[in-house]
Formats: structure tokens, sequence, C-alpha cells
């Protein structure tokens, strides 16, 4: 039989264990501190971000409609005026995450001083889609306005985690809230590779139907911004315009000669080629980089 001497440590234990078990008590976020946070989906809690990485709104050359649009949508959200969710979609390395990191800072840049309403950034992992609705209700009452971002969004075979985003894009009985927009970026127009379509529609009883649930995803998003590789021109001007900022002092001729060089052993012209060229002539030349 066991006594009161060896049922306390037991009962202790079970709690411990229970206590471990049982998910995160949502911790109640201060969105005072900061114009960006990092959601943190198995503490369900948001960390605060007090210097973003990002570049400066004006230093995005070479994608002039794109980052238009998507600064009209951002700023007609933070005045609380209709605005669409946004996919950023396309080839790599052109932009998508800097843009929607420099929207949201231009947008606030131009707020009046002393505005009490601001646009948060909030960054979700892609692994964390699932945990949207708890980093919804830690927002749907405050007085601030949220743009939710997700770097690189795409889903595979097998993933059901997509079904939390189309609920919470337009579905679900009590919707996305007023005060939230999301944004996500993605190398895939559709957010999942074409094998993966195909092979759907090849051996469903009925393809279209088997397709349609996965690729309605993307439908959900009212916006559509297509990024795709620039032209040599381009890539120049990106390059230019990074020296220019940064004053550093190569003639052009030279410039532009060793900017391609490096963007053939890369193998690829586009916005982050332009920057990671522009951080080894800096190292060279002695000159630091301050965003």
């Amino acid at each position: 039989m066991t006594d009161s001497h060896t049922l306390a440590p037991l009962l202790t234990r079970i709690a411990e264990a229970l206590e471990r078990l049982a998910p995160p008590v949502p911790q109640t976020p201060d969105f005072e501190v900061a114009d960006a946070y990092v959601w943190s989906a198995s503490r369900q809690a948001l960390s605060p971000v007090h210097k973003v990485n990002r570049v400066p709104l004006e230093l995005l050359v070479g994608i002039d409609l794109v980052r238009d649009l998507l600064v009209d949508n951002t700023r007609r959200f933070a005045q609380g005026l209709p605005a669409n969710n946004v996919l950023l979609w396309g080839a790599r390395g052109m932009g998508k995450s800097s843009l929607v990191k420099a929207a949201q800072a231009s947008v606030n840049a131009a707020l009046p001083a002393g505005a009490t309403r601001r646009l948060k950034l909030v960054e979700i992992h892609r692994e964390d889609i699932d945990t949207l609705p708890a980093l919804l209700a830690a927002m749907r009452d405050s007085h601030h306005r949220f743009l939710v971002f997700c770097d690189d969004l795409s889903f595979d075979a097998g993933e059901t985690s997509y079904k939390s985003l189309k609920a919470v894009l337009e579905g679900g009985l009590e919707g996305r809230p007023a005060n939230v927009l999301f944004y996500a970026t993605s190398n895939r127009r559709h957010l999942m590779p074409r094998d993966m379509i195909d092979n759907e529609r090849a051996t469903a009883i009925n393809p279209g139907e088997a397709v349609e649930e996965k690729v309605s995803l993307s439908d959900r998003f009212g916006l559509w911004l297509g990024l795709h590789k620039c032209s040599q021109d381009e890539y120049l001007a990106m390059v230019h315009a990074y020296a220019a900022h940064f004053g550093l002092a190569l003639d052009r001729e030279t410039m532009d000669r060793e900017a391609l060089e490096w963007s053939t052993t890369r193998g690829s012209r586009a916005g982050r080629t332009a920057w990671q060229y522009i951080q080894d002539l800096a190292g060279r030349l002695g000159k630091p980089l301050d965003l």
C-alpha cells in the first residue's frame, strides 16, 4: 500500500508531466516596444525585433512597378482603407522579401509625428503556418495594424497546413481580423511544385477537383506581384544605385566589367547578386556598409 510519504512525490511528478504536456499559455504582447516581431509557435509568443535587416526602398531599383503597387496597397491598409493580401512570386534573389520590409518602413516613415497607430510587421515561419489562428488572436484586439509576413512560402506533397492558411485568408467562422493583412513570398506562383500538380491531375478520378483545392490557395491572395529575372541593364542599374548610395569610388567601366563577371560566376543577374558584388567591392575599398 502506498503511504503519504511516497504518494506526495508521485503526485508532484504527475503534475509536472501534465504541465509539460499542456500547451503554453499565450503571452499578452506589448506592441509598443517595436515595429517588427517574430512569432514563436513553441512559446505562443511574439518576440520584438528592434533592428530589422532591411534595404531602403529607394535602393530597390529595376522593379519599379511591383514596388509602387506593393507600397500603395500597404499604405491603403495602414490608412484603414480596403487592401488585398499579397503574394510576391518569381525568381530567386529579386528582392521579394526586401520589398515587404521596405514597404512597411516607408509607410511608417510617412506617418505624422506622434502617431499612436503604426503598421507592425510580424514574421511567421512556413513550418508554423498551422498556428496562425493563435497568432491572429494575439493581434485581433490591438489598435495597431499588422502585416503578417511569411517568407519563402511553399507546400510539398502530403502537407496539409495550407488548409489553415486558406481558412485564415478568406474562410473560417471568425475570418481574418480587419487589422491584419497577409503578405507572402514564394518562388512558385501556385505555392507548390508543378510535378505535384501534374501528378494530382494524372492520378485523380476527377483531376480538376483534385487540383483545385491546392491551387486555389494562391487565389486567396487578391494581389499577385511577379518578379522575374532582370536584364543586364537592370542589373547594372542596381549595382550603380548601391555604389552611389554608399559612395563607392570606382570608374564606371571597371565597375560594370567586374559586376558582369560577378554575375557570370554566380549564373544569375538579380538584386541579391548585385548586393553581393557591392559587399565585395566595399570590402576591397575598405568602405563599411551601413543600412
